[in-house]
Formats: structure tokens, C-alpha cells, sequence
């Protein structure tokens, strides 16, 4: 499954889109499982990361110093730039900001390490990431919008993806490493749980993407003028990333990794926060699938040419 996991994970977002257009009916119930098994896909990531690696990664501070670079500082100044000419509409530009404001904590690490990035050095980062974006996206979004748009995106979605993505998989995941270290049956569950880690990110992506696909059933008019700025965020975020791995003179697997994380978004873990919005802004959620779409097949493009820019 590692070895084919690039070409499960196509087939997983092209059965769930076949799901999500066959039997609509099926999306509204799908919305309550996304939570659910993201959690689930985040505890078995972060299992993989044992606490002292933690602690290593975050004294490792020239790679996580340009991690929060390319991320927090970077990304969203490309995004500013491309916010000039976002298409009209409240609720797309809410969706389109929504997503690309926060780095991805999840698929990045199997598409770097497929390009030679340091997956190590990434997954050890991905809590200290996740709380960021926690943290800095409600700031990010008032900077954008306007205090007055930006409630719109109430706390209590933020509160709760904080606990359910965040503290409770983390958790998790040393509780079961302290089980691991001291019971042969906690190793042989910790073994044994690492290897879901394709069929549940598998799961993930078809049960996003079938719960959305509903929703376009009037076709793609709505998300269509999306599509172009997140072609132009992979594009200039190779380079944007390319460049905070030189100013940080890391070594090439380290850069890699940096070119991975500024360009890939948290789609899934945000998905959750653009479902919580009023009605009116139902739309916001699909620019949010929409840009999993494109950027899954920037991912495979992105394993090809990213070690010819870092050779």
C-alpha cells in the first residue's frame, strides 16, 4: 500500500466523487464521519511521532524556524497578492482563505518523503504546525476580511477542532507509545495501527470528497474561478519555498520538505470549521474540497520536479 499509495489516493477521490454524484442522498449523512476518521488518520500520524522526537524538533530551529516561515509568514503574503483579484463573493473568498491560510499537517509527509524530503523532520513539527494555524488563523482571517465578516466564523468550531484534531489524537498517541515501551501487546497494537495509515488517509479523502460532491450537482459554476489561484499558489509556492530553504541553508532532504509544506494546505483539518458557517455560506465548504482536488494532482506533479529544483 506505501509503494501505490499516490495512485490509492486518486482512486479513493475519484470514488468518492462517483459516490457524491451517484447517490446524493448519502452526503449529509457522510458530514458527521469526516471528524471522526480524521482523527482517527491524525492519531496514527502522530503516533508515529514518539515525544522525545517532539522535543527534538522543536530545538531543531533553523528547520522549524523556516517551517513557520513558509507557513505564517510567506504563504500569506503570496495570498495577499492573490487576494487583490479573488473572485467576488463572500462566501467563496471565505472558503478560498480559509484553506489556503493553514499548512497541511497530514499527506504532506507521504508526498515530500516520495520526493526525498525529510518526512522525519516534518512529522515531528506537524503538532507545533497545527497549533499554529490554530492560533494564527482567526488573526489571519479579521487581517482579510474585516472583523465583521470574520465573526462569521464562530470560536466554538476552532474550540472544538482544536480538541478533537489536536489534544485528543496527541494524547492518544503517547498514551499508546508508554503502553508500547512497557507491554509486548502495546507494541504489536502501535505496529499494527502504523500500518492504517494508507487505507485511513484512503478513507479520509473519499468521505470528504463524496460528502461535498452534492453539492456541485448544479455543476461547477460556483468554485470554477477558484480553480486558477490554487494552480498559481503550487506554482509560486515551489519557488516561495525553494527560496526560505536557502535563506535557511538547510540541507537538500530539509528543503525539500520546506518546498512541501509551504505549498501543501490543511484542507481536511478546515473542512470541519467551513461545514460549521451560516447557510449562506455553504459554498465556502466545496472551495474547500475543490482545492483538495487540484492540489492532490499538484502533489504528484510536485514528486517529479521538486528534486530537479533541489537536486
Amino acid at each position: 500500500m506505501e509503494r501505490h499509495q499516490v495512485v490509492l489516493y486518486l482512486g479513493a477521490l475519484a470514488a468518492g466523487t462517483l459516490a457524491g454524484w451517484l447517490a446524493p442522498a448519502a452526503g449529509p449523512a457522510l458530514e458527521p464521519a469526516i471528524n471522526p476518521v480524521l482523527a482517527a488518520l491524525l492519531y496514527v500520524t502522530f503516533l508515529q511521532v514518539p515525544a522525545a522526537d517532539l522535543g527534538r524538533s522543536l530545538r531543531d530551529g533553523r528547520f522549524l524556524g523556516a517551517a513557520l516561515a513558509v507557513n505564517f509568514a510567506v504563504a500569506p503574503l503570496v495570498v495577499a497578492a492573490m487576494s487583490l483579484f479573488f473572485p467576488a463573493g463572500q462566501a467563496l473568498r471565505l472558503g478560498m482563505l480559509l484553506v489556503l491560510l493553514a499548512p497541511c499537517v497530514d499527506y504532506v509527509i507521504v508526498f515530500s518523503g516520495l520526493a526525498g524530503g525529510s518526512s522525519r523532520r516534518l512529522l515531528a513539527a506537524t503538532p507545533v504546525l497545527l497549533l499554529a494555524q490554530m492560533l494564527l488563523l482567526p488573526g489571519f482571517l479579521v487581517l482579510f476580511l474585516g472583523p465583521d465578516l470574520a465573526r462569521v466564523v464562530r470560536a466554538g468550531p476552532f474550540l472544538e477542532a482544536f480538541l478533537v484534531l489536536i489534544v485528543l489524537p496527541l494524547a492518544l498517541a503517547w498514551l499508546t507509545q508508554a503502553w508500547a515501551r512497557r507491554h509486548a501487546t502495546g507494541r504489536r497494537f502501535a505496529d499494527a495501527a502504523g500500518t492504517a495509515m494508507v487505507p485511513l488517509m484512503a478513507a479520509t479523502l473519499a468521505t470528504v470528497v463524496a460528502s461535498q460532491t452534492p453539492k456541485l450537482h448544479s455543476g461547477l459554476g460556483p468554485v470554477a474561478p477558484a480553480v486558477p489561484f490554487y494552480v498559481v499558489f503550487l506554482v509560486a509556492m515551489a519557488f516561495a519555498g525553494w527560496g526560505v530553504a536557502r535563506l535557511f541553508r538547510l540541507d537538500v532532504s530539509a528543503g525539500r520538505a520546506i518546498v512541501f509544506t509551504g505549498a501543501t494546505r490543511n484542507s481536511l483539518v478546515v473542512l470541519p470549521l467551513a461545514l460549521a458557517l451560516p447557510d449562506e455560506f455553504a459554498v465556502a465548504a466545496v472551495a474547500v474540497v475543490t482545492q483538495t482536488l487540484v492540489e492532490v494532482v499538484g502533489m504528484v506533479c510536485y514528486v517529479r520536479l521538486v528534486p530537479r529544483l533541489l537536486p
